[in-house]
């Protein structure tokens, strides 16, 4: 069965690979801790996402998938590719092409860049750039096949220069190790600093280049999206958040310790209030940055965990993504099935947040 989804997807490509449809995608949902920061292997990962969940997502209303993929699943030390995550890789586009999804390619962590450890070897090290320019041409080789209105590459998600510049220079020394053999696939390329919005406007990119699609991603604010994060220091808020408004109300602010003012004091006040206006202002300087340079725009993670009221996370969805519509952004939630962010938990949507991410 798993030899003859490849033979069926190798023969349609042979009809579809030389399409000259543009890659546009609208909404779409990410498919996390699967081929990216997971440690399941074998069975484990082959059922964890399945042919039934990109049925699923198809029957939602998304018309995308990004895929987290992280070099380490991909390949070993010597970037030998593994053949089974690329099976997977390949039997989810098998299934997207059944479907009629479309998706983004994201290599998510490089073994010399992960977006919160304190040493990022990939922008001070050569060696470590060509690497990751390796990884890429193998991807490609593997990849290339499909139609190009079909899958896009994403070339490393949330880097973390010192310098923005330190980026612009390493992402396009990987850009043109791609264009080498694939001149006009559609490229995503996030802005420094954890895909920040205030970032976008410090990328360099090729000018003559059409095929590239800049990105951002969008957790604001932090303290309402991850409230209770046992991974930041939102984990100890000895109170709720919310939103629309002052994150900590006045009452919640006089209760809490000293101690616990001078952490998260901040969102308290006018200082922590935020609606939709708020968010308007954060996503609008993204998108004017990305329209200044005649580039289409991506929001490529976005979402809460579900540690707030459902009331206030429906409301901060509709915000964010009736913004984006506004502005012709495409997006993708994060993520499909994971128990805290996910907008399906094990499968199950949660209708009304589901509903908003795919009214357009």
């Amino acid at each position: 069965m798993k030899r003859t989804i490849l033979l069926l997807t190798a023969l349609m490509c042979v009809v579809g690979c030389q399409s000259k449809e543009p890659f546009t995608i609208g909404k779409g949902v990410n498919i996390s801790h699967w081929l990216s920061q997971s440690d399941a292997r074998g069975e484990a990962r082959r059922n964890y996402f399945t042919r039934d969940d990109v049925k699923a997502i198809a029957e939602m209303g998304f018309d995308h998938l990004r895929i987290p993929i992280d070099e380490e699943q991909m390949f070993d030390e010597n970037l030998n590719p593994d053949a089974e995550a690329f099976e997977l890789l390949h039997n989810a586009l098998g299934w997207c092409r059944e479907f009629k999804l479309r998706a983004v390619i994201d290599l998510h962590i490089l073994r010399s860049h992960h977006f919160n450890a304190a040493e990022k070897p990939l922008f001070t090290d050569p060696a470590a750039q060509e690497r990751f320019c390796e990884c890429w041409r193998k991807i490609s080789a593997e990849l290339k096949k499909y139609p190009r209105s079909m899958v896009a590459y994403e070339l490393m998600n949330e880097p973390v220069a010192d310098d923005p510049e330190q980026w612009n220079d390493v992402v396009n020394k990987c850009l043109s190790a791609v264009r080498e053999k694939e001149p006009r696939r559609t490229i995503v390329i996030g802005s420094n600093r954890w895909q920040s919005f205030d970032m976008v406007e410090k990328l360099n990119v090729p000018a003559d280049d059409e095929n590239i699609i800049l990105s951002f991603h969008f957790y604001n604010p932090f303290m309402f999206t991850h409230y209770r994060a046992s991974w930041t220091d939102m984990k100890d808020i000895p109170c709720p958040v919310h939103y629309p408004g002052s994150l900590i109300s006045d009452e919640d602010h006089a209760a809490m310790s000293d101690e616990m003012k001078r952490r998260y004091g901040y969102g308290a006040g006018e200082s922590g209030y935020n609606d939709r206006k708020t968010l308007e202002k954060q996503i609008a300087r993204a998108a004017n940055a990305a329209a200044a340079m005649g580039r289409r725009l991506y929001l490529g993670e976005f979402g809460t965990m579900d540690t707030t009221a459902e009331a206030d996370r429906i409301a901060w969805f509709n915000d964010v993504v009736s913004l984006c519509n506004e502005r012709g952004i495409a997006y993708a939630a994060w993520d499909y099935k994971s128990h805290d962010f996910g907008v399906a938990p094990d499968g199950k949507p949660r209708r009304k947040i589901v509903d908003i991410l795919t009214r357009r």
